[in-house]
């Protein structure tokens, strides 16, 4: 009896174990691999999801970083800057239409805000995180480390994996008037 009871407490013990690692959340992190986290971790974080890079060279000196960015915490939290080793400036852009009916790629002022439990996407012709004065080529396969920097000054780390993408042509040489409707900056 006393056998069946502590063989029954061990079973009993190793079932909880299993049910308890159950709760973790499998995520995905920055660099596309599974992660286990705990529940508790992933829901208070702002985590970024299928995050890449648009192949560039030096010489054509920018690129930008897309992805889905989701806030997990029980607070409004807001991206406020954006870094890299990768490129000598890093801003926070958006697309906007121009009065003429153009786009024109320009910084976000004030940021990028995350409501809580929300999510927003990074895409070309949209809200990005913009990489210029590049420091060296960027080739598909390779990995760019961004961090973007929040309100309450938490960091978020990617590694990004550099993809080729043949759209968002993006360069800061007008290639119009905004007041005639044509671009301001290819690409978006």
């Amino acid at each position: 009896m006393r056998k069946n009871l502590t063989t029954t407490l061990i079973a009993l013990s190793a079932a909880a174990a299993l049910g308890l690692t159950g709760c973790g959340a499998s995520t995905s992190n920055a660099t596309g691999t599974a992660a286990a986290t705990s529940t508790q971790a992933a829901h208070d974080s702002v985590m970024i999801a299928d995050a890449w890079v648009k192949a560039s060279t030096q010489k054509d000196g920018m690129s930008a970083l897309f992805g889905v960015v989701t806030n997990h915490t029980g607070a409004e939290r807001t991206i406020v800057k954006a870094s890299s080793d990768a490129a000598g400036m890093v801003q926070l852009h958006t697309t906007v239409t121009t009065a003429g009916g153009g786009t024109e790629m320009k910084e976000k002022e004030g940021g990028f805000p995350l409501a809580a439990g929300a999510s927003v996407t990074l895409e070309p012709g949209a809200d990005h995180v913009m990489l210029m004065g590049l420091k060296r080529d960027l080739e598909a396969g390779d990995t760019v480390d961004v961090t973007l920097t929040l309100d309450d000054g938490t960091e978020v780390k990617v590694s990004a994996p550099v993809k080729a993408f043949s759209g968002a042509q993006e360069s800061y040489a007008p290639t119009g008037d905004s007041s005639t409707g044509e671009s301001s900056h290819a690409g978006h």
